[in-house]
């Protein structure tokens, strides 16, 4: 099962698009070994198909179908974005505030995403997500999502 690192969380970030926040999403499961790099196009793919936003402020970003070729190990990135990225286009009614990129061996994304619709589905939960100051305070909040 994944097991949130220091490693794989960014905070306080500002992108221009949802695809910006996706590709950076997506490489912090690069840098980290659990995906090759060509599993950031599959994480596109997936937001062109269907919106990853699940409401709340959130989004999960996560490799197509066929895209589990590209998994080393199951794992999970987590950017903190306070001023939010539109996940919409046209309004804000998609803003989020929470990216977490998934990746996971086998069914384990399932897991792992149902996890953190569990979690994130109390809004304040997120709320202290983005008001979370450090690293260690995002895996305090999260339980480490394990």
């Amino acid at each position: 099962m994944a097991i949130l690192k220091e490693s794989n969380i960014l905070l306080n970030q500002e992108f221009t698009s949802k695809y910006d926040a996706i590709r950076v999403a997506g490489q912090l499961l690069v840098d980290n070994g659990y995906v090759e790099k060509e599993y950031i196009e599959k994480m596109i793919e997936r937001e062109d198909m269907l919106s990853v936003y699940i409401g709340n402020f959130i989004a999960i970003p996560h490799g197509t179908e066929d895209a589990k070729k590209f998994v080393n190990k199951s794992g999970i990135s987590v950017i903190q974005v306070p001023n939010g990225v539109n996940f919409d286009g046209s309004s804000d009614d998609k803003l989020v505030t929470m990216v977490f990129g998934i990746a996971g061996i086998g069914n384990e994304h399932l897991d792992i995403l149902s996890k953190i619709a569990i979690y994130c589905s109390e809004i304040e939960n997120v709320a202290k997500l983005v008001a979370a100051t450090d690293k260690k305070e995002i895996i305090e909040l999260s339980g480490g999502l394990e």
